[in-house]
């Protein structure tokens, strides 16, 4: 198992925008994809707000229903220290999530970072904001079915940062939410190691580092 980084990006940038996530919610969004990220985030002092279409209610993939606290409009980068983007159905389905490939462009366009992971990277990818950066997904002919330029940066890793742009596939929920900690600066290096030890490998000798 592995990641990239394939930058030498640190928190400072992000944590100086502010101590608030957001993470997009929408109908068949995938629930168990961001967890991880989100749950351990706010038991480290940062706030998670949920970010959808509008303020009307939505329903996850395992039928959660979810009460965005703020419509995508509402959205500001200069409010957020990161945008968080999960798989959903609805991104192979049409262009009804494309405005949040558009929100993902302003945030990186203001130098505030992105983590999406499964098909929200293939929304990214039609976006065009994979052409130029290293990355992955679910599979390299998922992305081309994208009719994306950025084939050639496509890594076969579990997470991959470049540009302050967090990717990976559906199955890796958990390196995806390291690549976000190490982004944001949640942990130091010897409890990051440990938290990705307990929650990826299971190994129980890892918990009294994270408690030390």
């Amino acid at each position: 198992m592995s990641t990239v980084n394939a930058t030498s990006t640190t928190s400072a940038t992000s944590t100086a925008t502010g101590r608030t996530v957001h993470l997009a919610v929408y109908d068949t969004f995938a629930d168990w994809e961001t967890g991880h990220t989100t749950a351990h985030l706010a038991q480290n002092g940062l706030t998670v707000r949920t970010v959808g279409p509008t303020r009307e209610a939505v329903t996850s993939m395992g039928g959660m229903r979810v009460l965005p606290d703020l419509a995508l409009a509402e959205l500001r980068p200069e409010d957020s220290a990161l945008l968080v983007l999960p798989g959903a159905s609805l991104w192979d389905a049409g262009d009804d999530l494309a405005p949040f490939g558009r929100a993902a462009r302003a945030f990186l366009d203001a130098g505030v970072p992105v983590a999406a992971i499964c098909g929200a990277t293939a929304g990214l990818a039609r976006e065009g904001l994979l052409d130029d950066r290293a990355h992955t997904s679910a599979a390299p002919f998922y992305l081309a079915a994208s009719g994306y330029a950025g084939g050639e940066r496509y890594v076969e890793a579990d997470a991959v940062s470049d540009g302050g742009l967090v990717t990976a596939g559906p199955t890796e929920p958990v390196a995806f939410a390291r690549e976000v900690f190490t982004l944001l600066g949640v942990y130091g290096p010897e409890k990051l190691d440990a938290w990705f030890r307990l929650f990826h490998d299971s190994d129980a000798s890892a918990f009294a580092v994270l408690e030390g």
